[in-house]
């Protein structure tokens, strides 16, 4: 068998070597060419699966070792009779944490504000309700808004409150342009006015979640302290932008190595159903032992003292910056910070807590 994978997922020849040979390809750049007498596809989020690349290939099973599915054309690939997967919250937990460092990186105080902080989470879904319970981990106020999701250990409130209430805002949608409640430019001019000029807004979910245009006048305007993973013109970033966010890092939330360790489990469990082989590997059997800074000391503690230990954010932040080349970064800078990045780990890999 054939597998073409996508040269960034993690452990990809200790879950796939046996079933054959491995084609490791850059996945942005993917042609049909390269697929074509493939039986498997094992993808991120930066390749595009439609009809133009999947039409009359081998293909018999397509992976995504990502939480999202929008670069997934599930239509094209159910008619073309290839079965999919994606690996919903496989990372979670390290997208919620890169939340809190964030947080806690632009206010340390925050570590001591209890209750009188609220964070308000737009959807609630795997990446939002763990966002939730690490919150309250840390004392701090939660409100959540997601039409279509209960949460009963969350207070659901409307949008329009979610926006005037919060203290920050951290947004965990998919990106969808279609139906009842589209996230597409969710978070717009009249949402940025909503907003306290004081609350902090996050962005880890998709970039165009957030019109680009609206943000930048609203930080000119308000002096807004913004976090943004995900940009509206990914891979490429204006200076222009840079210049006004906060806080930039290159869609790295959840690459934690657990995370993406765990991404490639789920596909691998779908790839053995789907060719009825039996799963026997565990992503846990490769990772390292790690430090066990919580051990001893009460989580407060070990943040305050080891956070900047357990992921330097402002390490990301610089080197992302640092690539800005003629006024923007581009596709390719980007995407060698992602292929590079060097994988954290989870505060659980630490002996902390995981919601």
């Amino acid at each position: 068998m054939k597998i073409v994978a996508d040269e960034n997922l993690a452990f990809t020849d200790y879950f796939f070597a046996e079933f054959g040979e491995i084609q490791h390809a850059a996945g942005r750049t993917l042609t049909h060419a390269d697929v074509a007498d493939a039986e498997a596809l094992l993808v991120r989020s930066v390749t595009k699966v439609n009809s133009a690349l999947i039409e009359n290939t081998a293909l018999k099973f397509v992976g995504s070792a990502t939480i999202g599915t929008d670069h997934l054309d599930i239509s094209a690939l159910e008619q073309q009779d290839i079965a999919w997967s994606n690996a919903a919250g496989c990372n979670a937990q390290a997208v919620a944490e890169y939340v809190i460092t964030a947080l806690l990186h632009l206010k340390p105080e925050l570590i001591d504000a209890n209750s009188t902080f609220t964070l308000g989470i737009i959807g609630l879904g795997n990446v939002g309700s763990r966002l939730a319970t690490m919150a309250r981990f840390l004392g701090w106020n939660v409100i959540g808004f997601d039409p279509f999701v209960q949460r009963e250990h969350i207070v659901k409130v409307e949008f329009e409150q979610l926006l005037a209430q919060a203290d920050a805002i951290s947004c965990h949608v998919p990106l969808t342009k279609t139906g009842a409640h589209p996230t597409y430019h969710l978070i717009d001019s009249q949402a940025l006015t909503a907003m306290k000029p004081s609350a902090i807004l996050i962005n880890s979910a998709r970039g165009p979640v957030v019109k680009e245009a609206a943000l930048m006048l609203d930080i000119q305007n308000t002096q807004r302290q913004v976090v943004l993973d995900v940009f509206e013109h990914e891979p490429e970033i204006s200076e222009a932008l840079l210049k006004l966010i906060t806080l930039v890092t290159p869609h790295i939330a959840g690459y934690s190595l657990e995370g993406k360790a765990r991404g490639t489990q789920m596909i691998y469990d779908a790839f053995c159903k789907t060719f009825n082989h039996t799963a026997t590997k565990r992503f846990e059997t490769q990772l390292p032992v790690c430090d066990a800074l919580f051990a001893s000391q009460p989580l407060m503690a070990v943040l305050k003292l080891h956070l900047a230990e357990i992921y330097d954010i402002a390490r990301d932040d610089a080197n992302l910056r640092a690539t800005l080349k003629d006024g923007k970064v581009d596709q390719k800078a980007f995407d060698y910070l992602r292929k590079t990045y060097p994988l954290r780990r989870e505060w659980a890999a630490h002996g902390g807590p995981a919601a």
